[in-house]
């Protein structure tokens, strides 16, 4: 949101991860902190693709990390499978961290140089089992092999001797082996070339079908949020503006913001018009001392002196369509806003 409320929440047992008021601030000099997430809420169903989408020091990896505590959260809670994890003990945690695991932005240095790769896979296992050795390598065996990398070649070669695409797929390897519930996909795939992209890509849904994965899916390109997602959220200066089924959100944004990232996506036509009516000038207001009511108001062109003073709230456009914005592009079917 722009905003704040729950609306866009939904049943907490129809749900396998929920996130509610979820705030992270970090401390710098002078007593001033920054806020890098504000009350964000989210949920995943099981066997769900969330895709996180907004400008870079938006809180997007933030939101992503502190869902499984890293860091955990200034305030708000984190729920799995029924089970608050911002009231478990440390050891109760650790406990569950082998159902939540995540895949880094830059594969080659998420990897230890110094180790090859059939041990960087296996390090999880030798934390948390089994201990039999033989179970051990033929667990490996299955993830490279299901990650299309060649477990006697992982065996006697280090990281520095793979390519970009090949270290990520042995990330998510890595990621798999432990049998993960819920993997967070910090922009898995910015680092790599186009045709690497959507190999990434395909290789990560394919997993997702064949191991019942659940993913939130974090990236910069629009294009590959829409492909790979079942919703998507969108985020501005630590808050949510839009919640959404993939294909509503992309041809019917409700959020000026939304609108605003959708018409930044380059079209392959030379011969296109550009959209200037949507461009705006304005400077990215500082998360150290964010403007009051929308955050967003300051770079929109529909804001009026109610978006200074109050806080918009999420309100329900459509089915599985909300928005957190006072002037929506797209009317709610009744104006009824539903807030937390």
């Amino acid at each position: 949101m722009t905003g704040t409320g729950t609306a866009h929440l939904r049943k907490p047992e129809d749900v396998l991860l929920r996130a509610e008021g979820l705030t992270v601030q970090f401390p710098i000099s002078r007593g001033r902190v920054v806020h890098a997430v504000s009350g964000i809420s989210l949920d995943l169903k099981e066997g769900e693709t969330l895709g996180l989408v907004g400008e870079s020091g938006c809180g997007k990896s933030t939101t992503a990390k502190t869902l499984i505590h890293l860091p955990p959260p200034t305030s708000g809670s984190v729920t799995y499978q029924g089970v608050a994890l911002t009231s478990l003990s440390k050891e109760e945690l650790r406990q569950k961290r082998t159902d939540l695991q995540m895949i880094f932005q830059d594969p080659i240095s998420s990897l230890n140089p110094l180790r090859k790769i059939g041990d960087v896979v296996a390090e999880p296992l030798r934390v948390w089992g089994p201990t039999d050795k033989k179970k051990q390598v033929a667990l490996v065996n299955e993830m490279l092999d299901a990650v299309g990398i060649d477990p006697q070649v992982a065996m006697v070669k280090r990281p520095h001797e793979f390519s970009g695409g090949q270290c990520q797929r042995i990330s998510i390897a890595r990621a798999l082996v432990l049998n993960p519930k819920v993997i967070i996909c910090d922009e898995p795939v910015s680092a790599l070339d186009v045709s690497v992209q959507a190999q990434i890509l395909n290789m990560l849904q394919d997993l997702k079908n064949d191991y019942g994965l659940t993913l939130v899916f974090i990236a910069h390109d629009l294009a590959v949020v829409k492909n790979i997602s079942d919703r998507v959220a969108v985020m501005y200066l630590g808050k949510l503006c839009e919640v959404s089924e993939s294909n509503a959100l992309y041809t019917n944004p409700a959020h000026p913001y939304t609108k605003l990232l959708l018409s930044s996506s380059p079209i392959p036509d030379p011969d296109a018009e550009l959209d200037t009516s949507v461009i705006e000038q304005a400077d990215v207001p500082s998360p150290i001392d964010p403007p009051s009511g929308c955050r967003f108001r300051t770079r929109c062109d529909y804001a009026t002196d109610l978006c200074a003073v109050e806080e918009p709230s999420m309100q329900k456009i459509s089915d599985d369509h909300y928005v957190a914005c006072h002037h929506p592009l797209v009317s709610a079917p009744n104006a009824a806003e539903v807030s937390a």
